[in-house]
């Protein structure tokens, strides 16, 4: 009864996996994807498996585990991870998963051990991983080194913490090297985490990384954005203007000055770093467009850095001004549900209540949040429709979510283990 329930079980999986690449590999290029990719159970299972547990994933900032013993933890999927700082500074990423009897060690967001104790039955581990402790009750031949908690790659780079839960990680080396030099002028070992929120949102993660590729909704739907916000961030962009161009230059010269990187840098279509100017006049993501910390950060003199945009896919986009910066971290939690976690950064010695208040640094983003969370709900309502097709693209407006449904589909097609992963991005 079990080997046929088995054999059922893994026939209807590998049924799921062969559709997906079919529906991957017939797709039109410049359209959005066919609806099991947006609501279907076993294409989100799917999803976890060759994208969440295969590609690195920002998981928080350095910053949130200052000293040792601090830990953080996530969930990816039903994966619990904590990633706590070690000895000599080193950070460490484990399964969140006791070696005795699979129990949770850490169940809080974040904390401060000097071991990790399974709440359990008291197993202790030590800060790197291995097993200190077990009691006297598992017999003379247990031994303890066979027992040490499973581990998950860790890379840290310009503040910001990657994991990757897969035996073979892909590389990631160039885009590393890249995020230290343009966050070297913000002296990241020097931030703090001012204010969070994280919020759900009943939509399929990949509408809500497609919402947040694209500004063609912006002047419909983001007033308290656009007070600072230019929609594009690019002079090739075919909507730049000359206004917008001219901008640019003259920001440009102003950076050079700060020796502060601007250059459009890209890694293929997972990773995009750019800084490019606010309104002119206006230095940071405020509502009246100035500073929200008055404690400039790193080795700024000037508060006017324009945004320096940071995409790192399949999970976060991030906005980094002169005076604070922004980052957004995006985990699945269902098929048509996923939390979108804000986090705002300031310089460690400014001080909540004389060089920022919370409330005002927060508003444009809480109030842009959860206009998003709306748009991406009403997306999926409509997506879940018996009269739903893919639909086009804008390749004016949309350029952007066309680059990360190619990169979703070439990444899917990859670690699914198709022959033929090269999409036809010719095809019409």
């Amino acid at each position: 009864m079990n080997k046929t329930m088995d054999y059922t079980h893994n026939d209807l999986l590998a049924s799921m996996r062969e559709a997906t690449v079919d529906m991957l590999q017939s797709r039109t290029r410049t359209y959005s994807l066919p609806q099991p990719f947006y609501n279907d159970a076993r294409l989100f299972a799917l999803d976890m498996q060759e994208v969440f547990e295969k590609e690195w994933l920002f998981a928080g900032m350095a910053c949130e585990i200052p000293a040792k013993g601090n830990f953080m933890t996530l969930q990816v999927g039903d994966n619990p991870i904590v990633i706590v700082r070690g000895v000599e500074d080193q950070i460490h990423a484990f399964y969140n998963v006791c070696r005795h009897r699979g129990s949770r060690l850490c169940t809080k967001d974040k904390g401060k051990v000097a071991k990790l104790v399974c709440p359990y039955h008291q197993w202790t581990y030590e800060l790197d991983g291995r097993l200190l402790f077990a009691g006297s009750d598992m017999g003379a031949d247990f031994d303890l080194n066979q027992f040490g908690l499973k581990p998950v790659s860790v890379r840290t780079a310009g503040g910001f913490v990657f994991i990757n839960l897969s035996d073979n990680p892909p590389a990631i080396d160039d885009f590393l090297v890249t995020l230290e030099h343009y966050l070297e002028p913000y002296q990241m070992d020097n931030v703090k985490v001012a204010v969070e929120s994280s919020i759900v949102e009943q939509a399929n993660w990949k509408l809500v990384i497609e919402n947040n590729r694209e500004c063609y909704h912006c002047n419909g739907s983001h007033p308290e954005l656009l007070n600072s916000l230019i929609e594009f961030d690019d002079t090739e962009d075919p909507r730049a203007t000359d206004k917008y161009k001219d901008l640019v230059t003259r920001k440009q010269t102003d950076w050079n000055g700060e020796q502060v990187p601007w250059q459009l840098k890209r890694f293929g279509k997972r990773n995009r770093l750019t800084r490019t100017p606010l309104l002119d006049g206006v230095v940071s993501m405020t509502m009246d467009g100035k500073p929200a910390c008055n404690k400039l950060m790193g080795r700024l003199t000037s508060p006017d850095m324009g945004s320096l945009r940071i995409l790192h896919l399949p999970n976060s986009w991030n906005h980094f001004m002169g005076d604070h910066a922004v980052v957004f971290r995006v985990l699945p939690l269902g098929p048509q549900q996923t939390m979108v976690t804000t986090k705002w950064l300031v310089h460690k010695d400014a001080v909540e209540g004389v060089d920022y208040d919370p409330e005002n640094m927060r508003r444009v983003w809480d109030a842009t949040n959860d206009q998003d969370r709306q748009l991406a709900e009403e997306n999926q309502r409509g997506i879940n429709s018996k009269a739903y097709q893919p639909g086009p693209y804008s390749q004016t407006y949309e350029f952007g979510v066309i680059d990360f449904i190619d990169w979703y589909s070439e990444r899917m097609l990859s670690n699914l283990g198709s022959d033929n992963v090269a999409l036809q991005l010719a095809q019409g």
